[in-house]
């Protein structure tokens, strides 16, 4: 646990009682506040009774002995209309924070010599893999290291800290929305498309929660930012020249970078000692991460078809982010390619789960949105795709140049009827589809098909779970969507398979 300091013998309201809530009234009384808990849950106020903390009908307190509103990533900060303690705390005027800014004051309290480096990352796709991804590589280049955040452990359960430690935290744009001085010494934006405008007010709220990552950016600081979409680029165009700025994208391979005539890390002295000295400090102006290749400033860094568990230009923009960072923190660039290259994968993102036969199963429920299945359709040519769930705006309208790679689709969920619609209107009927509804029946009937497929071409199949649609109609979350779609597949008689 992290104890944060700052508010000793002082109440500190908290509402919302998940994971970030309990832990923030954790790391707040191990730094001598006086956290005062509710929840609108009976089962999580009486969890927090009986864990000793104090509950108090938020609704009737008295909001002017507060010191600051802990408020849960969950609750509305601006929209669609405030949460009601948003308002109280106003009124009163308490500051409304989160977990990740409780997390940067207790680093920043640090002295300089005990104070570890923080990297953080954010996107609307890819941050997960991004996070996890970082947090390997630096963990072979023998770093202290404690991963958490968005992902996993939340950032005020992790480790106490130590000197020499590297927290990566991977941070969601309501987290972001509850911070005033988070100043990570790495931040990363990986993408923005529409997603959450509902609580952002719009497209251009949930840009400028993204980002807030950049609020601290200046002298000694590092951004990495990718530029492959409309909305990113004025920002990244726009930070202080103070701090570092790289840019990553997809879509541009320098010209004589990569394979066509690249030159190798090891004859960088040949371009100027201020290319070496750039180098070897981490510094890029810009890296390109496109058909298997990664290269940065006309540099050739890493073949990355030799990573299994990073296929497809998405997953080499995100070991484009790993590579930087590890570099901007001094991890050498034999340590950081080897690193990137034996990455196991994270779970529920393009994870191979099972083998049978000539046919591959790939997990991909993290995709639950169309953007984020875009990433796993397009890495693969031919694909048996199961899809569905309860839909998000656009449903998978946005897919339909993605159509013909789809040998067959089989949906699932809520988005069953609408996504069929939406396959025969893009195609003229030309996508073969059927509605299996749930995820058992979708495994069934897409192993079928694509074992049948394999025997006629002589070729291997891909059957992918992509939703590109929310859990929630079937499923808690996108976790438990994914166990079932490894347990369907098990069921099966499939061999189990890793990234490995």
């Amino acid at each position: 646990m992290i104890p944060v300091s700052g508010f000793e013998g002082r109440r500190v309201a908290v509402f919302g009682l998940g994971r970030s809530g309990i832990t923030a009234a954790r790391a707040l009384k191990a730094g001598g506040a006086q956290p005062i808990l509710w929840d609108d849950s009976v089962s999580s106020r009486m969890q927090a009774e009986a864990e000793g903390f104090a509950v108090e009908d938020l609704t009737v307190a008295d909001w002017s002995s507060f010191a600051a509103l802990v408020l849960s990533p969950g609750a509305p900060l601006t929209h669609p209309k405030p949460h009601w303690t948003v308002g109280k705390a106003k009124a009163a005027g308490v500051e409304v924070i989160g977990d990740i800014e409780l997390f940067a004051r207790a680093i920043a309290a640090l002295p300089d010599g005990e104070r570890p480096r923080v990297i953080a990352i954010t996107g609307t796709n890819g941050k997960s893999t991004t996070t996890a991804l970082i947090g390997w590589v630096l963990k072979q280049a023998g770093l202290t290291v404690h991963v958490g955040g968005n992902i996993g452990i939340g950032v005020l359960a992790l480790p106490a800290p130590t000197p020499g430690a590297v927290y990566v935290v991977e941070v969601s744009s309501y987290q972001l929305d509850l911070t005033t001085r988070f100043a990570p010494d790495v931040a990363i934006l990986t993408n923005i498309t529409p997603d959450h405008l509902d609580r952002h007010g719009g497209m251009d709220g949930y840009v400028a929660a993204k980002a807030r990552i950049f609020k601290a950016h200046g002298a000694g600081k590092t951004a990495l930012v990718g530029t492959d979409d409309q909305w990113i680029k004025p920002i990244a165009y726009g930070l202080p020249r103070t701090g570092w700025t790289t840019t990553v994208t997809t879509r541009v391979l320098v010209v004589g970078g990569g394979k066509r005539g690249g030159t190798p890390v090891d004859q960088v002295g040949r371009r100027g000692a201020a290319w070496e000295q750039a180098f070897h400090d981490g510094h890029f102006i810009s890296m390109e991460a496109c058909d298997g290749e990664l290269t940065a400033d006309g540099l050739f860094l890493a073949d990355l078809t030799k990573a299994r568990s990073l296929p497809g230009n998405h997953n080499a923009q995100n070991a484009a982010f790993a590579y930087a960072a590890a570099r901007a923190l001094g991890v050498p660039h034999e340590r950081t390619v080897t690193g990137l290259l034996s990455f196991p994968g994270l779970a529920h993102r393009m994870e191979p789960v099972g083998r049978l036969g000539r046919v591959r199963f790939v997990n991909d429920s993290k995709a639950t949105n169309a953007d984020a299945a875009r990433q796993a359709l397009s890495s693969y040519d031919r694909v048996f795709w199961i899809a569905g769930g309860r839909a998000k705006a656009g449903g998978i309208d946005d897919l339909a140049d993605l159509f013909p790679r789809v040998t067959e689709a089989f949906l699932i969920g809520e988005a069953a009827g609408p996504f069929a619609a939406a396959l025969q209107a893009a195609s003229g009927g030309d996508t073969p589809h059927r509605i299996s509804g749930d995820m058992a029946a979708a495994v069934r009937d897409a192993a079928q098909a694509a074992a049948q497929a394999a025997a006629a071409t002589g070729r291997d199949q891909v059957v992918l779970l992509s939703p590109a649609a929310a859990s929630f109609d079937q499923y808690p979350d996108f976790e438990a969507r994914g166990e079932a779609f490894r347990a369907a597949v098990l069921a099966l008689g499939a061999e189990p398979e890793t990234a490995a």
